[in-house]
């Protein structure tokens, strides 16, 4: 039933439904709860399903690879230094003697422990500060954006190569220093869609029962940008594995004795040609991650926004 309201403008369907109810009825009289739609959502996203195959795939090497050889990676061959793939060095070893699998076993987890640490990390500070910014208003919403916007121009590369470079490669400071640098650009865009969600009824009614404002950014705000964050989060993941992998190519990160992809890549490429495992090893492990975390947000993207019709319908 369609019904012209006054001083509203165009006619107004009365009877038609939300775009995106919490739960949507099915056939056979059941219903579907939102959680589950946007589960079923992800899983029709063929892409999004590889790139949770591939991810799972990777975290299980990660984890159990050590038990498949009787190597650690810092242990030395001296019988195989530069060794080809063989039935004993199933990846061949190093000039050093290390076996490449086992040290791509070391890496892979070391470079996803700084990865989803300093995203996890830098999408929590980007929530609550940008979101905070936005509650407040004024004064304070002018102070936080041009902190945020003083360190977005400062050249954190350079900064990020001195620290890393000064502590020694320690994978535990390359992490804070990561996330200090990591989380301005975020909570720009956090702020910027939390603007639009401090003037909604929710909000007001909250404001009017006397609820302090950390509870409404953190109980109302954040919440109902959950969707961004977890988008965030995931995109956060492939960033920090190409940060870190080019700072520890580069040499301002990982340093040995401690192994990441990134050194992997930096000392396979200095004997690509002659040893072409040492380089092809990591190089495929840092692809299969990125690629599979790209999949994965996108396959999130679709399945969380209510007007994207990739997600297909319930």
């Amino acid at each position: 039933m369609t019904t012209d309201l006054p001083g509203l403008g165009p006619t107004v369907d009365l009877d038609a439904e939300p775009s995106m109810p919490e739960k949507r009825p099915l056939r056979g009289g059941t219903r579907l709860s939102r959680h589950r739609l946007y589960l079923r959502r992800f899983l029709r996203s063929k892409g999004a399903v590889a790139g949770l195959v591939i991810l799972g795939l990777l975290v299980l090497f990660a984890l159990l690879g050590g038990l498949f050889t009787p190597y650690s990676y810092s242990d030395v061959d001296f019988a195989s230094l530069g060794a080809p793939p063989s039935p004993e060095h199933v990846f061949g070893t190093n000039n050093a003697g290390n076996d490449t699998f086992a040290q791509a076993v070391h890496g892979l987890q070391r470079s996803l422990i700084i990865a989803v640490s300093v995203s996890l990390l830098t999408t929590i500070i980007s929530a609550f500060v940008g979101a905070v910014a936005a509650y407040f208003g004024g004064t304070t919403e002018r102070a936080v954006l041009r902190i945020v916007h003083f360190l977005m121009v400062v050249p954190s590369f350079l900064i990020l190569a001195l620290i890393s470079q000064k502590a020694g490669g320690d994978w535990r400071v390359l992490i804070v220093v990561l996330t200090v640098f990591g989380w301005m650009y975020n909570a720009r865009v956090v702020w910027a869609l939390a603007t639009s969600l401090r003037e909604r009824e929710y909000v007001m009614a909250a404001r009017f029962m006397g609820v302090g404002p950390v509870r409404i950014v953190l109980r109302h705000l954040i919440p109902n940008i959950g969707s961004l964050l977890v988008v965030t989060f995931t995109i956060g993941v492939v960033a920090t594995v190409q940060g870190e992998t080019a700072l520890s190519f580069i040499g301002f990160g990982v340093q040995p004795p401690d192994v990441s992809l990134g050194t992997m890549l930096s000392d396979g490429a200095q004997t690509v040609s002659s040893a072409p495992w040492l380089f092809y090893v990591p190089a495929v492990l840092v692809t299969l991650l990125t690629v599979s975390m790209a999949l994965i947000g996108d396959g999130l993207r679709d399945a969380l926004d209510p007007t994207s019709r990739a997600g297909g319908g319930a």
